[in-house]
């Protein structure tokens, strides 16, 4: 990191684009370089610590994949609980569900149905807001329960696909530590 770079700044430039992935025509914002090495994935947590430590959150919220990987970790930093929100199918017990529609058909997610209570305090995290569809339904899955749906967060803003403003449109708050333009 260069003395004059701030930590957004950073943390983007350790992003890395993969043209064409999964389809030709898109570029694939790929934050496994910032889990990779140690001190990025440091400072990347720290940047999210930073802005929660002072909140009276009981829960962090991760959405499956790589939420899972940042919640975690954020939820233990800041002394609080872990929420997986996963995929349709994945969750052992009674689960309440969520369904979003993608571009070309529709998905669900779920959380389990004792994931928290009425009231409870609950950062929602992934790695990146694209469409905002699956933050959306996690969103809409922790009110279910009663849950006070703090802030959602991610690394990672692609805002030309609109998913940002939809979700601030929805009355969430948002966290994003930096945006990229194109897809």
């Amino acid at each position: 990191m260069q003395i004059d770079q701030s930590p957004a700044d950073y943390i983007k430039s350790q992003i890395r684009t993969v043209p064409d992935w999964p389809q030709p025509g898109v570029m694939f914002r790929d934050i496994t370089p910032l889990l990779k090495d140690p001190r990025t994935l440091r400072l990347l947590i720290e940047v999210f610590v930073h802005r929660y430590m002072q909140t009276e959150l009981k829960y962090v919220a991760g959405i499956d994949a790589r939420g899972f990987i940042l919640g975690s970790i954020l939820a233990h930093e800041l002394n609080a609980g872990f929420i997986p929100i996963r995929k349709k199918g994945k969750l052992p017990y009674q689960t309440v569900s969520e369904e979003y529609e993608l571009e070309y058909g529709s998905a669900a997610v779920e959380i389990h149905a004792d994931a928290c209570d009425a009231g409870d305090k609950v950062l929602l995290i992934d790695d990146l807001v694209a469409t905002g569809g699956t933050m959306l339904a996690g969103k809409k899955l922790l009110e279910k329960l009663g849950a006070d749906v703090v802030e959602g967060a991610a690394i990672v803003d692609l805002p030309e696909l609109g998913g940002s403003r939809l979700l601030r449109e929805a009355g969430l708050p948002l966290f994003l530590v930096c945006s990229f333009d194109g897809h």
